[in-house]
């Protein structure tokens, strides 16, 4: 006679995680993968089909491949073990973001990247999961209602540390990115609301600081000063109007692949990075850019509901920050496009061209996806272990 767990039902044993595995969010991504695809060809083909190189879109696709081993990779392990890890994940960041001023390369005027021979590794994208890992192990700490201001005070300071260093880059959209990061853990995790607001006026006056300090590149400043008055600097606001005028010439079903007047003028700079969300709405137009907007729909959907039904805060933490990462990046990468939002470099995730940020987005979901997997073996063990 065969023995089983003591359950008919698998989907409620909490001893088969694999039976509680939410695939919705992998497939969200893959949608956005070949999509992203599609939009790199056109951005990078040019107007000389003949000679069109492939590289972009072999390299995207490796990348993407890896992200989704990753993915497999990480819901093998407990995430509850990211506690004892959060300090050397914290570490680490600080490491490389430091690293990375003295050695590494400089393009478009901000020193982001390493180089390795043909390859360019981004570590302010890693940095963004180091930031959640980090501030959710805080977070897990509080047990006691309202989030303490000893303890609010300590997450300001730890993410204070790797968003200055992003900065000094300087990358303002990153740096925007991991603010909100903190800014969306820190609600969640029931910090007092006069603590946030007053955490807002901070940061807005040192926004204003920033603007007029020597850290920013003057590209960079242009952009913000164009889009708080788009007449001040008319060429920094070039790039905002070629982009919706390219989504213009879409209308409803797009001017077809490869057909975008726009996108094969090269007049819309950075087409394949920060400006992908162009090429699908002139070639696929209303259509393609709704199907866009729809498998971040469904990727966030499910995300709020892991957080939701996550079995400890630490997990519910974790998920939260991958959240309001896509979330933002989403809003601020389609936006800036749409002339609602600054032009700052934000990729757009698993769409724009650029490994850094697809591996260091299908983290996030592999980490998300742990987390939920093990919802029904709620509780941190003490062999796991508390941080502190």
């Amino acid at each position: 006679m065969i023995q089983t767990s003591g359950s008919l039902n698998p989907r409620s044993d909490p001893a088969s995680p694999w039976w509680h595995v939410d695939i919705s969010p992998v497939l969200a991504t893959i949608g956005l993968g070949i999509i992203g695809l599609f939009g790199i060809y056109s951005a990078t083909r040019g107007r000389d089909d003949e000679n069109y190189i492939t590289t972009f879109v072999e390299r995207q696709t490796i990348f993407l491949v890896i992200g989704l081993v990753l993915v497999v990779g990480i819901v093998f392990f407990d995430y509850r073990w990211l506690l004892r890890l959060a300090p050397l994940a914290f570490f680490a960041t600080i490491a490389l973001l430091t690293l990375v001023l003295f050695a590494g390369v400089e393009v478009n005027g901000a020193t982001s990247w390493f180089e390795f021979g043909g390859f360019r590794a981004q570590p302010s994208e890693f940095a963004k999961i180091g930031l959640i890992v980090t501030i959710a192990a805080l977070l897990s700490r509080n047990r006691y209602g309202t989030l303490p201001l000893s303890s609010l005070i300590t997450i300001i300071v730890v993410a204070c540390v790797p968003i200055g260093l992003v900065v000094l880059q300087p990358d303002i959209g990153t740096a925007m990115v991991m603010l909100t990061i903190t800014a969306a853990m820190l609600m969640v995790g029931r910090a007092e609301a006069h603590h946030l607001m007053f955490l807002v006026l901070v940061a807005a006056l040192a926004v204003g600081l920033l603007m007029n300090s020597t850290l920013l590149q003057d590209y960079q400043r242009a952009r913000l000063e164009s889009f708080l008055d788009p007449a001040a600097n008319s060429v920094a606001a070039y790039n905002q109007e070629q982009a919706q005028i390219a989504i213009g010439n879409g209308g409803i079903t797009g001017t077809g692949f490869g057909k975008g007047t726009q996108t094969k003028s090269g007049l819309v700079p950075e087409q394949q990075t920060d400006f992908i969300f162009t090429v699908i709405g002139e070639e696929f137009g209303f259509v393609g850019g709704s199907v866009v907007l729809g498998c971040f729909a469904l990727l966030l959907w499910r995300l709020y509901r892991m957080a939701r039904l996550a079995g400890d805060a630490f997990g519910s933490y974790l998920i939260t920050g991958v959240f309001a990462m896509f979330a933002f990046q989403m809003f601020q990468s389609i936006g800036m496009t749409m002339g609602i939002m600054p032009v700052t470099g934000i990729p757009l995730p698993f769409v724009s061209s650029g490994g850094s940020s697809v591996i260091a987005s299908y983290i996030g979901v592999g980490i998300a996806l742990s987390v939920h997997m093990r919802r029904f073996t709620a509780g941190i063990d003490d062999e796991v272990g508390q941080l502190g």
